[in-house]
């Protein structure tokens, strides 16, 4: 939630830190998963260093985090609190407030308090006061142009969208979550909002069958095309033939990375959260996905509800999936997926013990592991959205069904 730096900046030469063992404030630090917790550290901080307290600059990013975690919370009068202080917020501050006004947004809840916070950030990032390193202002021009569009500002919003494309950086980049999937569909919003209902339909339908596509997404396509044809009784129908003709191109794509020979996946232990100690060698007679991955890595987590969604269609299958960490300890691994939501294996490799041995190129990459225990494909980077990542995952495992007798 927070970086050990901080901590330091925050203590340093302070009574509350020259009293404590800098191993166990780490230690402390990162265990603190929930925002009730983290003010009452913060609280006691300041109660005991003094200086800290009249040092705004050194408070700012402390106060900062406690204004986003309390605003995920849903505890508004808490945020503008926080926010009251003029804090700094950080790249990572930045992208954790666009993310959650985006998911505001998509639930098509509390549009007006939208409006006002991202207004609020805006005008902040346009001054200098927010480090945006992200590039997160595109995202909340996106974000306040489809609020201002429910609010009936259709023309603030056709300017703030279009401001939102000339601004993007990342989103031709397969780098953030969703990123070309989420302008796709809040542009196609607004695009309804003033009446063109068909090249709303036409962009979103286009986004689907290219696999730039999300939940979200597929359900304005829905609203959408109930303007066009003023039914909804074939949209099913239609939304899952743009799905098959994405897999398919994406097969063919993937059979040309088939490795006919494989090799062998070296005996190498890792370890899970438990320390239970596992060997990818011993899961003979399943097909395993592995992927290397980092808390720090965005590509990487940005995968992970997508793998969350492979895990639920293959459960029932001879098939397991591991997210290998590479260079971190056990509690940083878990305080994230707990605190995040997500529910999957995770193996650690801190010696990069198989990371080496696989002549793997960083994070995030997949193998993927035949019946036999040989790595068939392998495959680099993030898809880009929810969906185009569920699909070519899923086409590497069919492929590899396909390939295997025991299938």
């Amino acid at each position: 939630m927070k970086k050990l730096v901080l901590l330091f900046m925050l203590v340093w030469g302070s009574a509350y830190g020259q009293q404590q063992d800098p191993s166990k404030l780490e230690e402390r630090f990162y265990a603190i998963l929930n925002v009730e917790d983290a003010e009452s550290f913060y609280e006691k901080l300041i109660a005991t260093a003094p200086d800290i307290a009249n040092n705004a600059t050194a408070l700012s990013q402390i106060r900062g985090q406690l204004a986003v975690d309390w605003l995920i919370k849903g505890n508004i009068e808490k945020y503008q609190f926080y926010k009251q202080t003029k804090p700094t917020f950080t790249p990572l501050q930045l992208f954790e407030l666009s993310n959650y006004l985006e998911e505001w947004g998509d639930s098509n809840t509390n549009i007006p308090l939208i409006q006002q916070l991202s207004n609020e950030l805006l005008v902040e990032i346009q001054k200098g006061i927010h480090n945006d390193q992200f590039s997160r202002e595109s995202v909340l021009l996106a974000v306040n142009a489809v609020a201002n569009a429910r609010l009936g500002n259709l023309q603030l919003a056709k300017d703030r969208i279009k401001e939102s494309n000339e601004k993007d950086v990342f989103g031709a980049i397969p780098y953030f979550r969703n990123s070309k999937a989420n302008y796709l569909n809040r542009y196609a919003i607004i695009l309804s909002a003033d009446g063109e209902h068909q090249r709303a339909l036409d962009t979103l339908s286009k986004a689907v069958r290219e696999g730039n596509s999300t939940i979200a997404l597929r359900k304005t396509l829905r609203d959408v095309y109930l303007q066009v044809n003023g039914r909804t009784k074939d949209v099913d129908t239609y939304i899952k033939l743009l799905q098959e003709e994405a897999y398919q191109k994406i097969y063919k794509e993937v059979q040309k990375d088939w490795q006919a020979a494989g090799r062998l996946v070296p005996s190498i232990p890792l370890k899970d959260m438990n320390g239970k100690e596992i060997v990818l060698s011993d899961y003979k007679g399943k097909i395993v996905v592995i992927d290397f991955w980092s808390t720090a890595c965005k590509p990487c987590v940005a995968a992970f509800p997508a793998f969350e969604h492979i895990v639920d269609k293959y459960k029932d299958e001879p098939f397991e999936l591991f997210v290998i960490n590479v260079g971190e300890d056990v509690t940083t691994a878990r305080n994230y997926m707990k605190k995040k939501g997500y529910v999957l294996d995770v193996l650690f490799d801190n010696n990069e013990a198989i990371f080496n041995a696989l002549e793997a190129l960083g994070t995030p990459q997949k193998f993927i592991i035949d019946t036999e225990g040989r790595i068939r494909l392998t495959g680099i980077g993030y898809a880009g959205s929810d969906d185009k990542e569920y699909l070519k995952l899923k086409a590497m495992i069919e492929l590899t069904k396909a390939n295997t007798e025991s299938f």
